[in-house]
Formats: C-alpha cells, sequence, structure tokens
C-alpha cells in the first residue's frame, strides 16, 4: 500500500507529518481499490499544502480527535480540571470566570502551537483594554499557565506570552477610619435590631481579622474570654469554610480592651446558642472535616452565621455607615484600622505581624504611613522616654 495510506480495521487510515507530529486520521471509507486510490491522492494533497504551508487540520478533519487536543480550549479546559483539585473554590471560580469570558471567545478555537506574540498581544490591546490592568494581568498569566502546561508534553512549542508584561498601577493606600469615626460606628445606641453587627465592626477594628475570620470565629477558638486570648483558624469564603490560607495566618490573637469588650457582650447573645455542624475544607484543597461549632458573631436577622463578606456589607455596613455620618469605605478597612492605629501607638512591628497574620514587609510597604490627626508628637514622646 502506498506511503501515507494503511487499513485500520475494515477502514482506510491516512498519516503525515505535520509541524513534527504524526497525524493519523481513519476515513469512513471501506478498504476497496477505488477508496485507496482516493486516500492517496487526499494524502498528496495533504503534503502539497503542508509544503505551501496552507494546510488547516480544521478544514480538512472537522471531526478530528486530534483537532481536539490541538485546540487551545481543550488544554484550558485540561487546566481548569487540574486546577479545580488543588486551588480553593473562589480561587478556581475566579480562574473559570477569566478563562470563560476572556480567553476562549477570542483564543479558543486557535491551534495552539499556531498562537504567535502577535495573536496575543494583538488580543491584549483589542479585546482586553477596556479591562483593570490587574484583571488583564491575570488572564495574561492563565494563558501562561496553560502554555507552561501544554510546554511540558511539547517542549518545542514557543510559548507566545514569554516576554509580554503588565504593568499595574501602585496599590491603593489604605484608607481606614479615625478615632472620631471609629467613636460614630461603634458607639451607636442598637438599631433595627443590630446589635451584634456593632459588636462584629467593634471586635474587627480592634483586633484586625479579615472579615472572613472574623465571621467564622467560634467560642471553641477563644481560649482565655477574660485574657482576650483568641486563636484564628479559618475563614469563610462564599458561604464555604476553610481553613487559613497560610500558616502564617493561623495565629493565636492577644486582644485589646474594646475587642474583648465586644467579646464579653456577645457571650450573653451568643455563648449558649447551639452548635452548627459545618464542613471545613483543609489548606490542600481536598481533605473535607466536619465540626461542631458555636459562632460567635451571628446574622442578627437571621440567626445564622454571616455568610460572606459582601452580604455583610451589602446589607448591613454600608446603611450602617451612611446612618452615622461617616464616608463609606468597606469592612475591609477594619483590618487596616486595627493596623494603622497599632501603628500610631508605636506598637513593634513585629508584634503586629504576630497579631494580624501578615509579614512585616507588607505591614512596612503598605502601612508606614502616619494618620496625621491621631498621630502622637513624636519629638515629646522621645524626650520622655528619653528623660530629656
Amino acid at each position: 500500500m502506498a506511503n501515507g495510506v494503511e487499513v485500520r480495521g475494515k477502514k482506510i487510515r491516512v498519516y503525515f507529518r505535520y509541524k513534527g507530529e504524526l497525524i493519523r486520521e481513519t476515513l469512513d471509507l471501506d478498504d476497496t481499490p477505488d477508496n485507496r486510490a482516493y486516500a492517496e491522492r487526499m494524502v498528496a494533497q495533504i503534503r502539497h499544502e503542508i509544503k505551501a504551508g496552507t494546510y488547516d487540520h480544521a478544514r480538512q478533519f472537522p471531526e478530528s480527535k486530534n483537532l481536539q487536543d490541538s485546540r487551545l480550549d481543550y488544554w484550558l479546559d485540561t487546566l481548569l480540571d487540574i486546577k479545580e483539585r488543588r486551588v480553593s473554590d473562589s480561587t478556581f471560580r475566579g480562574y473559570k470566570n477569566k478563562i470563560d469570558s476572556h480567553i476562549k471567545p477570542h483564543l479558543g478555537d486557535k491551534v495552539v502551537n499556531q498562537v504567535d506574540r502577535v495573536d496575543v498581544e494583538t488580543w491584549i490591546s483589542k479585546d482586553l483594554d477596556k479591562l483593570a490592568s490587574k484583571t488583564i494581568k491575570d488572564v495574561v498569566a492563565l494563558l501562561r499557565m496553560t502554555y507552561a502546561f501544554y510546554r511540558t508534553r511539547y517542549p518545542g512549542v514557543p510559548d507566545p506570552t514569554a516576554g509580554i508584561k503588565i504593568e499595574l498601577p501602585d496599590d491603593d493606600d489604605p484608607d481606614p477610619f479615625t478615632k472620631d469615626e471609629i467613636k460614630k460606628i461603634v458607639a451607636t445606641e442598637p438599631r433595627n435590631n443590630r446589635w451584634q453587627e456593632l459588636n462584629l465592626i467593634q471586635f474587627m477594628t480592634w483586633s484586625g481579622p479579615r472579615v472572613s475570620e472574623a465571621i467564622a470565629i467560634a467560642w471553641e477558638d477563644v481560649i482565655d474570654l477574660d485574657k482576650g486570648l483568641i486563636k484564628f483558624q479559618r475563614a469563610r469564603v462564599r458561604g464555604q469554610f476553610k481553613a487559613t490560607k497560610t500558616k502564617r495566618s493561623m495565629r493565636v490573637h492577644e486582644l485589646i480592651a474594646p475587642a474583648r469588650e465586644a467579646l464579653q457582650r456577645q457571650w450573653d447573645l451568643t455563648g449558649h446558642l447551639d452548635p452548627f455542624t459545618v464542613e471545613i475544607k483543609a489548606r490542600d484543597n481536598r481533605t473535607i472535616k466536619k465540626e461542631k461549632l458555636h459562632f460567635i458573631f451571628m446574622n442578627t436577622h437571621t440567626g445564622e452565621p454571616h455568610y460572606d463578606d459582601f452580604r455583610l456589607r451589602d446589607r448591613f455596613f454600608k446603611y450602617h455607615l451612611e446612618k452615622v455620618g461617616v464616608r463609606y469605605r468597606g469592612p475591609g478597612q477594619c483590618r487596616h484600622t486595627y493596623i494603622s492605629q497599632m501603628l500610631t501607638a508605636n506598637m513593634p512591628i513585629e508584634w503586629i505581624s504576630k497579631q494580624t497574620g501578615t509579614s512585616v514587609e507588607m505591614i512596612r510597604r503598605r502601612y508606614g504611613k502616619w494618620i496625621d490627626e491621631d498621630a502622637k508628637d513624636m519629638v515629646a514622646t522621645a524626650e520622655s522616654r528619653l528623660g530629656l
């Protein structure tokens, strides 16, 4: 039989080399002399087009299994299948949304090894131009991740994202609440049966957890209520309980007086309620364990633990700040407020780092700005400490 044509079972199969790979395609043709001759002419034409640089495998074999493996959307889906088992649910949702919304519609049907840097640069400037720089960087990073994965099987294929760098604007400075604003926020008499949420705000402002950590804390995490020793060891993101993001984030925290007072008030409200049985995903994003927990802060309206930080923000925090006349910033600013207030009090950065589960480097980079209206007279403080 002619080179490029063979029999597979009772059907004719053609084979040829394309872009360094041996391609085999079974035709829906029985093994007859006429069909063999047809197949030989097909192979000759394919080789001619390959040599001329005009061959299109998708046009020639639109139902080909080889085509599926060669399309970018196949590898994007394969990447998502792998990542789904390795990253948190919220991270996976972000990956999938960016791939489905921004990569697949413009590049998904392309043959992986035919996408070049010009294609990617054009895609970025034309199709991603209206996105925020951070989103563009994340989307390009996912494409780069896909090619890194593809190249483990086909190492000779160039990465079309190589050399492409997306510049980001400077991070927004923290916008913490001032002491006067804190007084307005937490010293308000309870309104609309929202006393628990006010306790939660006071607790977050004077202990500095991430909102996801604060809404997931349970009485089982309180080591000593009178001394104010607690342990942050889980978070709740979009309704799912999970271990803290890093080992650094799992920490024992020493509460200062206003945070202790918020917990002590909460004890009368939730300290004796029945526990909730919840599933908690471990840091490996695979292991699930069930625990019975007595949550400290409950949604006053529903009597259930807070579902996520978005609902707390949209259904209480915005409303409450408007009522008390405080310029709106999200509840995440409570964490910024705690760190800024501790810096204002001249507390050691290493201690603040331990308290908040963030690095010393991050604190220096993001929070080293004094709040003028709260800052002490540092010259007088220095003179006093030196006995001058």
